[in-house]
């Protein structure tokens, strides 16, 4: 069984104006266990949508998306909350960090939803991600980049079984984007973790043996005109 395998995906939005629109239509898509496969799409395209809707994060109205053997879409939410805590990684593009709390505190607080507190791990993940002197800066004390670096860490400290990277490298200059996504390949080939990353950025694209433009799955690209 794949790691991950969606069949007949609808998800639709209502607009301001009443109208509904399609966001996703995917017939088929599937992630391998251990496979990494960079997504290819552009603002617009449902590649956020289709993360959230991965992850559990969002409901769809048809269709079925299917983790590690589980439906997702016919869990509960309380139900998929675990699931992701427990098994999926997610790099937020708008990294979601606790604006009160260091970025230590950030990635362990993160890991109490799952497994639980590691700090050596979660220490040692921010100092591979060149943090080891801001493990107690507060987020408004880090620079955009440093910020991102922080929401990898939180997002790979649970050794989850996928990993969901939403342009993990979008702020972060060439140097520490090379990095980073060395990193989170690393990580997710010692865990044996599939990763699923969206990109735009040729040079991502470039280091990945299986591409995939999101306009080829997502039949809604064509017509779509809600951001996502």
């Amino acid at each position: 069984m794949p790691l991950l395998e969606i069949h007949d995906l609808i998800k639709r939005y209502n607009s301001p104006t009443g109208e509904v629109h399609t966001v996703l239509d995917i017939p088929h898509f599937r992630v391998e266990r251990a496979e990494q496969v960079a997504l290819a799409g552009t603002s617009g395209s449902g590649k956020t949508t289709l993360l959230n809707v991965i992850a559990g994060i969002l409901s769809v109205d048809s269709g079925s998306v299917t983790f590690n053997n589980a439906q997702l879409n016919e869990l509960p939410e309380a139900k998929r909350d675990s699931v992701r805590a427990n098994h999926i990684g997610y790099v937020f593009q708008s990294f979601n960090l606790l604006h009160g709390y260091t970025a230590l505190e950030n990635v362990l607080l993160g890991m109490m939803f799952g497994p639980g507190p590691d700090r050596a791990f979660a220490a040692s993940l921010l100092e591979r991600l060149g943090l080891k002197d801001r493990l107690d800066y507060r987020p408004a004390q880090l620079s955009i980049g440093q910020q991102q670096r922080v929401a990898l860490a939180r997002a790979l400290a649970n050794r989850p079984s996928l990993v969901l990277a939403d342009e993990p490298t979008g702020n972060l200059d060439p140097h520490f984007a090379q990095e980073a996504l060395d990193l989170i390949r690393e990580l997710c080939r010692e865990a044996k973790a599939g990763l699923l990353i969206v990109s735009h950025d040729q040079r991502i694209l470039a280091q990945f043996d299986r591409v995939v433009p999101l306009s080829e799955i997502n039949r809604a690209c064509a017509d779509l005109e809600t951001p996502a």
